[in-house]
Formats: structure tokens, C-alpha cells, sequence
């Protein structure tokens, strides 16, 4: 046994380290800290007692001022045998340090129970403090993640409720009790081995408390924002002085600052921002000119609730600080730019960058949101529009987009979706992740994985159900590209609702479902059968065993968060089943002509399902279908002696206007088909209207009409006995069910009505 000088602030033993020594302590005072929180050790006291049932330190201790100690060097169990056997008053030290350590502890874990306690208690306070003055003043109450886990602590190793006072009892022994022990050795070892586990039992029920207490303490003010503090902020600052609750809500946030503020951890220097930040921002509101902008005039809660947007969002989306401060810098940036459309290096590197960070940002908030029960309106605007921040959309448009955001929706009856209903389908696999722009779809992409020897078969099983997997894949490999694809101008894209690229007033270029259905019923109404696919039907009990027949499957319509001048028909199918719905892309705000569009889009569909249908054939005449005729029509126009020099004069400009693509100046005609020939204004040759007649025909009423037309008057002749054919085969196949005494099915009278033109 040694005495030892130690300095003040030195690490005496560390967490973790192994227990080499035992200290007596001989004057001064050492903190030792554990995962739940900490004691002070005084004279008399011994350090590394606590762990003398174990192999290592499970405490870090401190010398808290300049410190003498007597050393006791450790090797095993049996060391505390043999001290306590040769010297009695080491033996009262050692009793006495222990029952001391055992209540210290103790009383740290009742501390932190009454915490946990009042916690909880608080937040529930203050929320549905939040929710009333939310509903006082008719605005929807925002959620926090937390609170989707917001239960009172429970602690699955909890000690025993008697050990308090047990231990109490042991150190208020008389005197002569306490004297007499050192004769029963037995029991002093058993009690010394005991208690280092009660300890040891006692700071692990704390260390659940003290992450219990934590993780609440973030409800009210943590990093990312998303907490009680920006709640009561957020709503006042959207209120008027003289609303309902607007008194409470400064006390309560006066309240909320102090006990953030007495109880910070780690965040003092958060908290003391965030607070400053607060106060700066109520200052000025208190001092803001009665003179305010018509916006917000109009509307005081939107044009309060746009105030530091992009703060919003990054926080909303739990992003680092340094990815959160690096976009900033980059907005900031690119609000300064005075040509927001410059194509020099400087500003395409700026655009690649905020790119690049937006879709990172985006899929951190979306992530959030799945975990959310309500997202808040700016996040909808976020997603929905790309917008992040009030000055870069113009405040005008700002105040609309937050007027929209809580309802614009898709209706998905009729195949139509925001991106995030969108992403969301795909998240909870009612949809399947798209193709990227390689023609890949998700299971063909963890295929090919698998041939690598990149994953094994079963990752391959799993991942194919994964819908964090799947909704990455949609993230990474479709949403970026159909972005900036529908955006249309592809050398000055950013994703980013910027108020340059708002040239027409917003609700009037504003996409909804009811004018992407009217525009729809539009085409159809020249091209009834655009949307209706052949396929085997088979009905034992009807008496069929194989029958082709037609089925209506309209396409889903997605839009894609900008201002933009462009559709893409994404995809034919889904997957490989041709019985699925083709996938169209659209801005949710349209700048160009939405039925112009659409026809494109259709006419798109068009060649490429039927390419899609008659595969490696899809341009071999002898197999005749659209595309077939039509690269046999293009391709041997120069030899076609049926042609006027006239008309393969613009045919040629025609395909340099396509830039020599089939499948462009085919909907180049199909549009024509839609738009002109359709309500009587011919435009195409003879070659092309065959073609669109034969593959693309008019519903039976526009036959009727246009059937007066000498240009139309063959061609449809032919048509109707064609179609004649083909109600023969039909009927009989109806007749021969009708004679089993079965009911028609409906496929078999929707095919009926298809070939008919209804």
C-alpha cells in the first residue's frame, strides 16, 4: 500500500479499463461518471469499489481538486479477502465507501425517474397546449415524429423498489453494530460482492432513464428543429397580437427557453442560437410596419409560415449540419445570380451542385415523412413543387403554392398522383419502382446484381421486397431524370421553384386531375381503342378455352414537381405484363398546351407498346402491324412511286424536323391524326392516314360522320367489313355461352364494344 499525489483534473481510471487498483481516497474530492449520470466521491471513500465484482472499471473517475491517495493494487476477488482479513479498520472503509457509493447512486436514480416523469408529463402539457390554440384559431396543428413514441419510461431492468431503503437502514446502524461487523468476515465479503452488483444493477436502470430523458428532451429543442420549441415559435409568428392564445403561447415559450436552458447537455451553443434567433425575429415582428404587402394582407398566416422556408425543410429532413449550412450557401449563391438561365461553367457547376444536394435533401425529408402523421404544409410544397424558399419563388407565387399545397392531390381512381402520392405508392408496393433510363426495371437491376455475384439469391428474394430498397431505386434512378426531362430546358435545369421560370400566371398552367382526364377523353375521342390491350381470355365454365380479348387499362399520370414544358411517356407496361398501366410524366405546372402534350404522350404510347407487343418484329413488314408499316412507309419513301416529288419533299423535311427518328415523326402524324384528320381538317398522305386508320381508328360515331369524307370513304369501307369479321366471330362465341344457359362475362361484352368502336 502506497500513498499517491494526483493533480487536479487528472483521469484517475477510465471506462472500460481494466480494475488494476483500488484508491482510498485521503483528502479531496473525485467525480465519478457512469452512463446514467454522476457521483462525487469524498475522504474515506474508494475508488474502483463499486466494480469489485467485475473485471474492469465500469466508471470514469476525476480528480476534482488536488487529491491524496493510498493505492491497494488489484488482482482478483481474493484481494478483497485478504484486506479485509488482515486489517479490521480497512474493512469498516470498505463497508462504509459502499453503502455511501450505493445511496449516491440511488439517489441519482430516483433524480432521474422524477425527471423522466415530469417529462413527459411536460411535453403532453405543452402539446396539447399547442393543439388548443391551434383549434382557437382554425389552423391545422403540425405533429412531431417523436410523439409517434411518446410513452411514459418503462424499464425492463428495473431495480427493486426495496433497495433504497435497505441501504438507508445500513448506514443509520449504531455505532457498536458498525464496530462488530469486521468480526463476521463472511458477511462483509457477501455484502461488499452484493452491493458492487446493486450498483451495478442501479446505473444501468439509470442509463435507460438518462437515454429516456434525452431522447424526450429533444421533443422540445433538438438540431434539426423538429421539436416543441418550433412549433409554439412557428405559431406565433403566424398569428396576428390580438389572436386567441397568442399570450400564452409567449409565456409558454418564455417557459420553454428557461428549462431548455437549465437543463442543455451537450447543446448549449444550439440552444443559445436557436433562442437568440427567436428573439431577433420576435423583435422584429413586434416592430414590423402596419404597411405590409398585399400578399400579406391577403394572407398574414402563409406569408408568416414562408418566413425561413428552407430552414424549415433542412430541418424537417434531419440532414447534417454540414450538408444543411453547404445548401444554404449554394441558395444563397444562386439567388444572387443576375442571369438565373447563364450557361457559363460557373453557373452550370452551381446548378449541378444544388442538384445534386436538393435530391439529397429531398430524400432525407420524404424518409422523414414516412415516419410522420402529418407533414407540414411547406414540406408539401417541398415536395410537391420543389419549392425551398420564399424569395427564390417570388412571394406572389410563394403565397399560392401554399395556399394549394394541402389539397393538391392526384386522384389515383383515375390513375393520377403528386410525385409524393407517387413515391409513396411505390414505398408501400402498390406500385413497382419504374425503368431507369437504361430501359432497367428494379428487378431486372438486382438481377443483374445476382448474375454479378454482387448479392446472393436470397438477398435477391429480399431486396425484391424491400420497400426502402424499392423507394431508393424510384429516388435515385427515375424521380431525378422524368424531373428534368418534363422541365424541358435541360441546359439551365435545376430542380429548385424559382420565379424566372414562372412565365405564365400559376393557376393557369396549374395540372389537375379533371383537365388530364378531359385531355385524355380528347384523344379517345378520335382513338378510342389508344388504351385497350389484347390478351388470352379463357372461362371454362362459359365454355371458352381460349379467346383473345381486349382490355381498357388507362396510364397513371404522375406529376413531376416544376414549371415545365414537357411530358414523357416513361413507360408502356410495368414490369412485363402487358395488362399493366403505362406511366406518364407531367409538370404539375404545364406551360405548353396540355392537350397537345397529352396527344404526344399518347402517341408515344403508341409506338412504343406496339414495339413492345410484337418484340424482335416490331419493323419486319411481313408481320404487319403500326410499326411495321410505318418503318416500311419511311424507310422506301424515296422508291415509293405513289408519291408526288411534292409530297416526299415533306416527308424528308418531316424526318429532318424529327431528327430522323421513326418513332418522333410518327407522333409527329399522330398528332396531326388526333388533332386535324379527326375533326375533318385533312393533312396527312394517303400512306400515313392508312395507317393511322388501319391501327389508330375512330370510334364507331366519328366513322359515321367522317364516312362522307371522299378521302375517308374507302378506308373506312374496309374497315367496316373488317369489323364486320370480327362481330361474326364475337357473336357466335356469345351465342354458343347463351346456349350453356352461362352469363355472358363482362370481357366477352367489353370486346363486343371495342370492336363495334363504342
Amino acid at each position: 500500500m502506497a500513498a499517491k499525489e494526483i493533480l487536479k483534473g487528472t483521469v484517475i481510471e477510465t471506462e472500460g479499463t481494466a480494475l488494476n487498483a483500488l484508491y482510498l481516497i485521503g483528502n479531496g474530492t473525485v467525480k465519478a461518471e457512469f452512463p446514467g449520470g454522476e457521483i462525487t466521491l469524498k475522504k474515506g471513500d474508494i475508488i474502483g469499489l463499486a466494480d469489485i465484482n467485475y473485471d474492469s472499471n465500469y466508471f470514469t473517475y476525476t480528480a476534482l481538486e488536488n487529491i491524496t491517495v493510498l493505492v491497494f493494487p488489484f488482482k482478483n476477488r481474493n484481494t478483497v479477502r485478504d484486506l479485509c482479513a488482515s486489517n479490521l479498520e480497512i474493512t469498516r472503509t470498505f463497508y462504509t465507501s459502499m453503502v455511501n457509493q450505493m445511496l449516491l447512486i440511488l439517489t441519482c436514480y430516483a433524480r432521474l425517474r422524477t425527471n423522466c416523469d415530469d417529462i413527459y408529463d411536460q411535453a403532453m402539457d405543452y402539446y396539447e397546449k399547442y393543439m388548443d390554440i391551434c383549434a382557437k384559431n382554425g389552423i391545422s396543428a403540425r405533429s412531431l415524429p417523436q410523439f409517434d413514441s411518446y410513452n411514459k419510461l418503462s424499464l425492463e431492468d428495473d431495480i427493486e423498489d426495496w433497495l433504497l431503503g435497505y441501504y438507508a437502514s445500513l448506514r443509520e446502524f449504531p455505532d457498536d453494530i458498525k464496530h462488530a461487523l469486521p468480526d463476521y468476515p463472511a458477511f462483509i465479503i457477501g455484502f461488499l460482492f452484493r452491493a458492487s452488483s446493486d450498483i451495478h444493477s442501479t446505473f444501468m436502470a439509470c442509463a435507460g432513464m438518462r437515454e429516456y430523458y434525452d431522447e424526450k428532451m429533444d421533443i422540445f429543442i433538438q438540431e434539426n428543429e423538429i421539436d416543441m420549441f418550433d412549433l409554439y415559435t412557428s405559431l406565433l409568428f403566424r398569428l396576428r397580437q390580438d389572436s386567441p392564445g397568442v399570450d400564452v403561447l409567449t409565456r409558454s415559450i418564455d417557459e420553454i427557453i428557461r428549462f431548455v436552458k437549465a437543463h442543455p447537455g451537450d447543446n448549449e451553443d444550439m440552444i443559445r442560437e436557436r433562442v437568440s434567433s427567436y428573439l431577433t425575429k420576435r423583435q422584429g415582428t413586434a416592430t414590423t410596419s402596419e404597411t405590409e404587402t398585399q400578399e400579406q394582407q391577403a394572407s398574414p398566416s402563409a406569408a408568416k409560415e414562408l418566413a425561413n422556408s428552407l430552414d424549415v425543410i433542412l430541418a424537417y429532413s434531419g440532414v447534417s449540419d454540414e450538408v444543411a449550412n453547404y445548401f444554404r450557401k449554394l441558395i444563397v449563391k444562386y439567388k444572387k445570380m443576375s442571369d438565373k438561365a447563364a450557361t457559363d461553367n460557373e453557373a452550370r457547376a452551381l446548378r449541378t451542385e444544388l442538384t445534386k444536394y436538393f435530391y439529397d435533401i429531398y430524400t432525407a425529408a420524404f424518409n422523414q415523412s414516412l415516419r410522420s402523421l402529418a407533414i407540414p404544409t411547406i414540406l408539401k410544397m417541398f415536395f410537391n413543387f420543389g419549392y425551398v424558399d420564399e424569395d427564390l419563388a417570388g412571394i406572389d407565387n410563394a403565397t399560392y403554392l401554399y395556399s394549394l399545397a394541402d389539397h393538391f392531390e392526384g386522384d389515383t381512381t383515375y390513375g393520377v398522383y403528386n410525385i409524393y402520392q407517387w413515391l409513396r405508392a411505390v414505398y408501400d408496393m402498390e406500385k413497382d419502382p419504374g425503368r431507369n433510363e437504361f430501359d432497367t426495371d428494379y428487378l431486372s437491376f438486382i438481377h443483374e446484381q445476382k448474375v454479378k455475384g454482387e448479392i446472393t439469391a436470397e438477398q435477391e428474394t429480399a431486396l425484391a421486397k424491400d420497400p426502402e430498397e424499392r423507394l431508393k431505386f424510384e429516388l435515385e434512378n427515375v424521380f431525378p431524370v422524368v424531373n428534368k426531362i418534363t422541365y424541358g430546358r435541360l441546359s439551365i435545369f435545376t430542380p429548385i421553384f424559382c420565379e424566372f421560370n414562372v412565365i405564365k400566371p400559376l393557376p393557369g398552367c396549374l395540372v389537375t386531375t379533371d383537365n388530364i382526364v378531359e385531355s385524355i377523353q380528347k384523344v379517345l375521342s378520335v382513338d378510342f381503342g389508344a388504351f385497350h390491350r389484347e390478351t388470352v381470355y379463357t372461362n371454362d365454365k362459359a365454355g371458352i378455352p381460349k379467346e383473345f380479348v381486349q382490355v381498357k387499362i388507362l396510364p397513371n399520370v404522375i406529376l413531376t414537381p416544376n414549371v415545365g414544358t414537357r411530358g414523357v411517356m416513361w413507360q408502356e407496361i410495368e414490369g412485363r405484363k402487358r395488362t399493366t398501366p403505362a406511366r406518364f410524366m407531367i409538370s404539375a405546372f404545364h406551360l405548353e398546351d396540355l392537350n397537345l402534350t397529352f396527344t404526344r404522350l399518347v402517341g408515344d404510347y403508341r409506338w412504343q407498346m406496339c414495339k413492345r407487343v410484337q418484340g424482335a418484329r416490331w419493323n419486319d413488314v411481313t408481320d404487319r402491324s403500326l410499326t411495321s408499316e410505318y418503318f416500311d412507309y419511311v424507310q422506301f419513301y424515296r422508291k415509293n412511286s405513289e408519291l408526288s416529288q411534292d409530297t416526299k419533299d415533306k416527308i424528308k423535311q418531316a424526318l429532318v424536323k424529327a431528327k430522323n427518328s421513326f418513332k418522333e415523326m410518327f407522333v409527329m402524324d399522330y398528332i396531326v391524326w388526333v388533332m386535324y384528320e379527326g375533326n375533318g381538317s385533312p393533312r396527312l398522305n394517303k400512306f400515313a392516314r392508312n395507317i393511322l386508320c388501319t391501327y389508330c381508328p375512330f370510334p364507331a360515331e366519328l366513322r359515321k360522320k367522317m364516312a362522307a369524307n371522299p378521302l375517308f370513304k374507302e378506308l373506312l369501307e374496309r374497315q367496316e367489313i373488317k369489323i364486320g369479321q370480327k362481330l361474326h366471330h364475337i357473336d357466335n362465341v356469345i351465342q354458343k355461352i347463351k346456349n350453356a344457359g352461362v352469363e355472358v362475362p363482362n370481357e366477352i361484352i367489353a370486346t363486343r364494344n371495342f370492336i363495334e368502336g363504342k
